[in-house]
């Protein structure tokens, strides 16, 4: 994910008011987002305990922490809106974007490691109705968040936000995985597909736990 990307002219050349009023636009879609991160972990972790798929609760346990990505995310905005010092802002994130990034490498492990082992125990999930309507919902509303968010960058000028929406973007790859793993489970008795999709979120794992490793979690640098 390009960290780099050109934001849109300066918050000076905007009419006040219309600043004002984006400034408010990004901040409700971060808040919807980090609660539907809440809902979605919620339920991701229950139909995956409900079904025995590590999919599902590999989706759930990445949704806890987009919720503290999207927390300090937060707490970056509305800093950074009150004029606090881009150096300052690195100082305070470097520790909390190292505790993320450590927490996407220990995700990476769990999930590859619970995969594996049902791979090779042949391990079959139940079928869950619950989990492909999760991912139907969450492939269809991530990317019209993530295009408002994007929109509200551009016209407040923060590159913070528009990081975190592309990363709300890309993380409707992870929706996509998972509704391939439990629709073929489901409809087409696959069983292995499941544990297949799990391993596929690894690598997306891993870049994740990078990025947040090197303190690039909310764009900041």
């Amino acid at each position: 994910m390009d960290r780099s990307t050109d934001v849109a002219s300066p918050i000076a050349a905007r009419p006040d008011g219309v600043v004002h009023d984006w400034r408010r636009i990004g901040l409700w879609l971060v808040v919807v987002t980090l609660a539907y991160n809440v809902g979605e972990a919620v339920v991701a972790l229950w139909a995956g305990g409900q079904a025995a798929s590590i999919a599902l609760v590999g989706f759930g346990l990445d949704s806890l922490i987009e919720c503290a990505a999207a927390a300090v995310l937060l707490w970056h905005l509305s800093a950074e809106w009150r004029g606090v010092a881009q150096a300052t802002l690195e100082t305070r994130e470097r520790g909390v974007h190292r505790f993320v990034g450590a927490t996407f490498f220990a995700l990476a492990l769990y999930v590859a490691a619970e995969a594996g082992w049902s791979l090779w125990q042949r391990e079959v999930p139940a079928k869950s109705v619950v989990g492909i309507v999760l991912a139907c919902v969450s492939l269809t509303l991530m990317p019209l968040v993530s295009w408002g968010k994007l929109r509200a960058a551009r016209e407040v000028g923060s590159r913070a936000l528009a990081a975190e929406a592309k990363e709300t973007l890309a993380c409707s790859y992870l929706s996509f995985t998972l509704l391939v793993g439990v629709g073929a489970n489901a409809v087409l008795g696959w069983w292995w597909a499941d544990p297949a999709a799990a391993l596929l979120m690894v690598p997306w794992l891993v870049r994740e736990g990078r990025e947040g490793w090197e303190g690039e979690t909310c764009g900041c640098d």
